[in-house]
């Protein structure tokens, strides 16, 4: 048997990285897969923890050697999934999270059929563009790119397994923690436990 694969994603802003990161305290045995990007730091990321941060001649080496489940050019920055630290934990029986954007969630879904699509949602437009506002990395010209492609992100939202409103973080966090939970009983996966813990021929 091996691990289940949670992948969440959402509009730049819905508090993806945050989200998360509170999930994985709650639920300490889930594993996070760190994507690898071309983009710049922001204020108080670490290498290696929130992101791998590359060159583009690197990540382009690395998509070249298929190194990467998935892989998408966002904002004319790369990002991308790495296989062989994936595997590894699926492998090791061990759930694992993803934060893709909608690209890369189709392109896991086609990879792994039994993975499991979460969207994640700021409660309203105008919390959303608050959210980019108070990022304070963004030019006018890039803030209208991501206000206009959240809207065109959330349309894809319809072909997810799960879409959870991020009002409030505590809620948000909760609602996310509680479909890992449920997913993880279901009877594909704890049927066979129970043929072996009642001997049932």
């Amino acid at each position: 048997m091996s691990g289940t694969l949670y992948v969440i994603s959402g509009p730049s802003g819905a508090g993806k990285s945050t989200i998360i990161h509170h999930v994985m305290k709650e639920i300490p045995d889930l594993g996070y897969s760190v994507s690898h990007t071309t983009r710049q730091p922001r204020e108080k990321e670490v290498d290696g923890q929130d992101y791998h941060f590359v060159d583009k001649q690197t990540f382009q080496r690395m998509i070249r050697e298929g190194d990467f489940l998935e892989w998408a050019e966002v904002y004319d920055d790369l990002y991308g999934t790495s296989l062989s630290g994936l595997h590894r934990r699926l492998d090791m029986n061990m759930d694992v999270i993803l934060d893709v954007d909608v690209q890369g969630a189709g392109n896991v879904r086609r990879k792994f059929e039994d993975a499991v699509l979460i969207f994640l949602l700021p409660p309203s437009l105008e919390v959303l563009e608050k959210r980019l506002r108070n990022r304070a990395t963004e030019s006018e010209s890039g803030f209208r790119n991501r206000t206009e492609k959240a809207l065109l992100e959330i349309r894809e939202s319809r072909d997810y397994d799960y879409i959870v409103f991020n009002d409030e973080l505590r809620d948000g966090v909760k609602r996310v923690v509680s479909i890992i939970l449920a997913e993880r009983c279901r009877s594909r996966l704890l049927f066979p436990k129970a043929v072996e813990i009642f001997r049932i021929p």
